[in-house]
């Protein structure tokens, strides 16, 4: 038996690297929107600061982990297969996800950005209903329900804190394009370690990001020497911290803590993003935006505690300002 210190020790490291996970993937939202600034002469072009950030991630995680051994000794394999694999998935999570997002935040703030990329879990939810894999209970239905009554909230009517219905739209595409993407990652053949799958999928998530970049002509707006510091240093946040950093805490902690605990971030980041955006981006937090952030964030709560034997088919996926799943769970 260990001592009791040590399982003190074990406990705060639980809670350091669920915080880093709060606070980091919940200021993802706001990094996003100062490397995308669409003012004249800011910012950079969000397919192609999005291929950037996760082209560079990936390589350096693939590089760093791909000569580990898998944890249970067995063959891990990085064939064919599974680099098919982790680009169709890669490409659903950051090109469909992430890479809709940044275009979104040229339009939305950051903090009611990462209030509508909570519904993830409610997209999730009823793919995986409508796919056969579970049930719509009453419960799911009142969560269901909260999150596109909260959504609505934001588009609807007229006044303060009403969002620009595009940006909106082009949210709800990147949250049903991450929720699709981690459904099916579910049953692909993924590699088992979960670090070197998650650099697969960037390196191809962010090839995509780039492609689409350039093939949408955003290399005609790429203006180095315009691009102000504040911009250059979001970018190494999002590649360090972001997509590294965070995602290598959030993978210990599946294995070092409860899930319940775990899945709190769903509805802590968009909290953590709210908070930021107005503290340091003077977004203005009306009492529109307030009602729909209590009302979807409640909503997501109801679905993501569900009861333990149902919660496999539940688990929420990491919002699209994060990164992309690990295969034992892909939430």
């Amino acid at each position: 038996m260990r001592p009791k210190a040590s399982h003190s020790a074990v406990g705060t490291r639980v809670w350091i690297a669920l915080w880093t996970v709060y606070i980091v993937w919940g200021s993802t939202y706001l990094a996003i929107r100062v490397l995308v600034h669409p003012s004249v002469g800011e910012g950079l072009p969000p397919l192609i600061a999005a291929g950037a950030r996760f082209i560079v991630a990936g390589l350096v995680m693939f590089a760093l982990t791909v000569g580990r051994p898998a944890p249970d000794g067995r063959p891990d394999p990085l064939g064919p297969r599974q680099w098919g694999a982790c680009a169709v998935v890669g490409l659903a999570l950051l090109l469909g996800g992430n890479g809709l997002v940044s275009i979104a935040e040229r339009r939305v703030a950051s903090g009611p950005t990462a209030v509508i990329i909570a519904t993830v879990p409610i997209w999730a939810a009823i793919i995986v209903a409508v796919t056969g894999g579970g049930r719509i209970g009453r419960r799911n239905l009142v969560g269901l329900m909260l999150g596109f009554i909260g959504v609505a909230a934001l588009v609807a009517g007229d006044g303060g804190g009403r969002l620009d219905p595009l940006g909106v739209t082009l949210l709800l595409l990147a949250s049903l394009c991450w929720s699709a993407g981690s459904v099916w990652s579910r049953t692909a053949p993924l590699p088992r370690r979960p670090l070197v799958m998650t650099g697969m999928e960037m390196m191809c998530g962010g090839l995509g990001c780039l492609v689409a970049g350039l093939a949408s002509g955003e290399a005609g707006s790429v203006h180095l020497g315009a691009v102000p510091g504040r911009a250059w240093l979001a970018l190494a946040y999002l590649i360090v911290f972001g997509s590294m950093a965070a995602y290598t805490a959030y993978v210990w902690l599946l294995g070092n803590a409860p899930l319940p605990l775990v899945t709190t971030y769903a509805y802590v980041n968009p909290l953590v993003a709210v908070l930021l955006g107005s503290l340091l981006l003077g977004e203005h937090f009306t009492v529109r935006t307030a009602i729909a952030t209590v009302v979807i964030v409640g909503g997501v709560a109801l679905i993501v505690s569900q009861p333990r034997r149902r919660a496999k088919a539940v688990e929420p996926a990491a919002a699209p300002g994060a990164v992309a799943e690990p295969a034992q769970s892909n939430r």
